[in-house]
C-alpha cells in the first residue's frame, strides 16, 4: 500500500516567482497529497500570489521562526509521511524526491538531505567562511549527539507520521535550531535515519546571518543533547532539568509566543 506525502515550505520575504517555480516542480515531481505553505508576515502582494498556487496557506502576522512554521504546518497535513523544503528552491525538485524516497518506502522513519555528503553536488557554493562554520558545525553534532551525519541543517527533510507523534512534544526551537532537535529527538527514540545526498545551489538573499547564527546553533547542539539524554531517562540530565522552568513545546504555544 503506497504512503501519502504532506509537503510544508515555510517561507519568510520569499520572492514571488522563484516560490511559485518551486512549488509547481514539487508537485510535479513529486505528486504530494498536499503542498502547505506556511508564511510568516507577507504582504499583501504575497498573499495573492499564493491564492493562484495549488497549495493551502498558513498566514501568521508574527515571524514564527523556521521551526515553528514547519510545526504548524506538520500539525496541519494529512498525511504518511511529513516533508519539508526550504521556500528558496536550493533543494531543487529531483533531490526532493530522493530525499523522501527512504521513508515512502519504509526503509527510514526520518530522511535528511545533505550538501556535506561524498555523493552531494554542489552547483554554486556558499563563502569560504559560512563553508568552514557550517564543517566545523557538523563536526560539534556528530560529537555531542548520538547521530552520524554530514549535515544537519539542509532544508530538505522528511519523516513518517508515527515517528513525528513520538516527537512532537519534544520539539522547542522555532528557528533554524529546529533541524537539530527533529534529530536528536528522533535518535533519542531510536527511529531510523537516513542521510541522502542532494544537489544543491545557494541561492542570493539568504535571512540568515552566518556567524550569529551558528553560534546559535551551536547552542542550540548543547540543548538538544540534554534533551535528547533527558528522553532517554538520563538521571544526571533529569537532575539537571530539575528547577529549570521550560517553556511549552511548539505544539503548545501561540503564534505571539513564538
Amino acid at each position: 500500500m503506497s504512503r501519502s506525502l504532506g509537503i510544508v515550505v515555510p517561507a519568510f520575504r520569499p520572492d514571488a516567482e522563484r516560490l511559485s517555480s518551486y512549488v509547481g516542480a514539487l508537485r510535479e515531481r513529486l505528486d504530494p497529497a498536499e503542498i502547505r505553505v506556511e508564511i510568516d508576515v507577507p504582504s499583501k502582494e504575497m498573499v495573492a500570489t499564493l491564492e493562484d498556487l495549488p497549495v493551502s496557506v498558513g498566514v501568521s502576522p508574527y515571524r514564527r521562526g523556521k521551526g515553528a512554521a514547519i510545526t504548524a504546518g506538520f500539525e496541519r497535513l494529512e498525511a504518511d509521511v511529513l516533508a519539508f523544503a526550504d521556500a528558496d528552491g536550493s533543494t531543487p525538485a529531483s533531490s526532493m524526491a530522493a530525499v523522501v524516497r527512504p521513508v515512502l518506502t519504509d526503509a527510514a522513519d526520518l530522511a535528511v538531505g545533505s550538501r556535506r555528503h561524498p555523493d552531494a553536488t554542489i552547483h554554486s557554493h556558499q563563502t569560504l567562511a559560512r563553508r568552514y562554520l557550517g564543517d566545523g558545525f557538523a563536526l560539534l553534532g556528530r560529537l555531542l549527539l548520538d547521530v552520524d551525519l554530514h549535515d544537519f541543517q539542509c532544508g530538505a527533510k522528511a519523516i513518517a507520521a508515527p515517528t513525528w507523534d513520538r516527537i512532537r512534544d519534544h520539539i522547542y526551537e522555532p528557528g533554524f535550531a529546529w533541524d537539530i532537535e527533529l534529530i536528536a529527538m528522533s535518535a533519542a527514540v531510536n527511529q531510523r535515519i537516513a542521510e541522502v545526498p542532494i544537489d544543491w545551489e545557494d541561492q542570493p538573499g539568504s535571512t540568515v546571518s552566518p556567524i550569529r547564527t551558528t553560534l546559535s546553533m551551536g547552542r542550540a547542539l548543547f540543548v538538544a543533547r540534554h534533551r535528547a539524554k533527558r528522553l532517554r531517562d538520563s538521571r544526571l540530565h533529569n537532575v539537571i532539568a530539575k528547577g529549570r522552568e521550560e517553556q511549552p513545546a511548539l505544539i503548545d504555544r501561540d503564534d505571539a509566543e513564538m
